[in-house]
């Protein structure tokens, strides 16, 4: 049922589609992240999310940041130039990584701290894969990471183990009835998050 304004019968916030941007946070050659990701969108495409894929293999940020007060290079606000305002615009996030060395990967870590106030009192949700562990080792410090951008990470997530083994040549999972169930959990708390937060931000500006 539709939500609208009783006087006007325009649509109110609560009822517009939740903006998800979708972060592809590998670039490694011979990557499954792209594939890992595209599972993940056809599992969360359902009405009500509207789903924008941020890949890091195409964005083509310098390590070298600006001093406190400086500016970015024109490489870098070339780079910033498309993405950036499409952070901006999203309610929410899905984190697509894998674990390198008990971490995730150097590309994501400088992705978002190329960015700060785009992550504030949003949600962010995690899909993971690794060898055994799932890359849930990557994940929990991603939790530290988000905190200390004033972002919400929300408890479930989906943990992907063993790709080399665990994914069918199309990238999708094996077992895809578990992943996929696994995939609807993180996202129905991400839907809630992301809505109750979007509507908090409209009521109050979040001051940080």
């Amino acid at each position: 049922m539709s939500v609208t304004d009783s006087a006007t019968g325009a649509r109110t916030a609560g009822d517009l589609p939740l903006r998800v941007a979708v972060v592809v946070g590998s670039v490694r050659e011979g990557r499954l992240g792209r594939a890992v990701a595209d599972w993940f969108l056809a599992t969360a495409a359902e009405p009500g999310l509207e789903l924008d894929v941020v890949d890091l293999a195409e964005v083509d940020l310098p390590l070298v940041l600006p001093g406190w007060g400086g500016s970015p290079s024109p490489e870098a606000v070339a780079a910033l130039r498309d993405v950036s305002p499409r952070l901006a615009a999203a309610d929410a996030f899905v984190v697509v990584t894998p674990e390198y060395n008990h971490s995730f990967p150097a590309s994501l870590k400088n992705f978002i701290d190329w960015h700060y106030t785009q992550w504030q009192a949003k949600p962010v949700g995690f899909v993971s894969y690794g060898g055994l562990g799932g890359g849930l080792r990557a994940v929990e410090q991603l939790r530290l990471v988000f905190a200390e951008l004033h972002a919400m990470t929300v408890r479930d997530s989906v943990s992907l183990h063993g790709p080399w083994s665990g994914l069918g040549e199309d990238g999708a999972p094996r077992d895809a009835e578990v992943c996929a169930g696994a995939a609807k959990g993180m996202l129905g708390q991400l839907t809630w998050w992301g809505r109750a937060l979007r509507a908090a931000r409209a009521e109050r500006p979040y001051a940080g």
